[in-house]
């Protein structure tokens, strides 16, 4: 399977460790695009379509605190909010924080709301907007995710064998098609180290509802063009709430990707690559 590195680290100012890093030269008439991901996932899930957008950007990638290969420990702060701040502090670290730097973002799941909180609460401007799947209007979240982060106590004294199971199961689910082993794999594995383990039910027990109720009264404030992408097998979040998200963000346009389940980038990254590329470079 594809190497996939974060070579590059920032530390926040709430202290913790971000890993992240950059592909491609970009060019003078395109923006620079950041890639967000969602849970449980990291930015290996973005390998394919950064690739394929750091032909004409420079495309940012990074693991949220608590993800992927950033830092995770007893104690940590993962919830949406803290995502948020730590985001927009990145962008002003990466020299994206000025008017005539404004990236293109391009955020999955919960990455939906982080992008989302960042712009309206802490003022992190960008010059386009898509949303993927995103975690964006209440209710929100599997029964399974409910499950788990009401009794994290309980399941993080999973034995290692079954939390492997478990965290493998939850995975799959997210894909329609299924996921190549190897990709399933590569996901699972940030979680079962022994950090891992009890990251895994940490960031499901903080990311509360009111992350999102916060700010879902300012959607008709979004005044930056905005790309809604659904995959139509998404079970995890259907595709109706892509139609009323983009009732509410005036000027947004939804694309729905057929065959998709909810981690449209494995499920129909060809397509999905084309959409953004066509997007963050100034089309649709």
């Amino acid at each position: 399977m594809t190497q996939w590195l974060l070579d590059r680290t920032f530390r926040s100012t709430s202290g913790d460790e971000v890993r992240w890093a950059v592909l491609g030269e970009g060019q003078e008439d395109t923006p620079a695009v950041v890639l967000l991901h969602g849970t449980p996932f990291s930015s290996y899930v973005w390998r394919g379509v950064a690739r394929a957008l750091a032909t004409r950007h420079r495309v940012f990638v990074w693991d949220m605190p608590g993800y992927g290969a950033s830092e995770k420990h007893v104690g940590q702060d993962v919830s949406l909010g803290a995502q948020a701040r730590v985001f927009t502090e990145l962008l002003t670290h990466w020299g994206l924080a000025t008017e005539a730097a404004r990236p293109a973002v391009v955020a999955h799941d919960f990455g939906g709301c982080v992008a989302l909180r960042a712009h309206l609460l802490h003022g992190a401007r960008y010059a386009r907007l898509a949303l993927v799947d995103p975690v964006a209007l209440a209710p929100w979240g599997s029964p399974t995710y409910r499950l788990l982060g009401a009794h994290p106590e309980v399941f993080g004294q999973l034995p290692p064998d079954l939390h492997r199971a478990l965290v493998r199961e939850y995975i799959s689910s997210a894909s329609h098609p299924g996921l190549h082993p190897a990709v399933l794999d590569r996901l699972v594995e940030p979680w079962c180290t022994d950090e891992g383990r009890p990251a895994f039910y940490r960031q499901i027990a903080q990311n509360d509802q009111r992350f999102t109720d916060e700010i879902e009264p300012r959607y008709g404030e979004l005044a930056l063009p905005t790309l809604i992408c659904w995959g139509t097998q998404d079970t995890w979040i259907p595709p109706t709430r892509g139609h009323e998200l983009a009732s509410r963000i005036p000027g947004s346009r939804l694309h729905l990707i057929e065959h998709a389940g909810h981690l449209v980038q494995e499920d129909a990254p060809a397509e999905l690559g084309a959409v953004l590329g066509e997007f963050v470079g100034g089309g649709g």
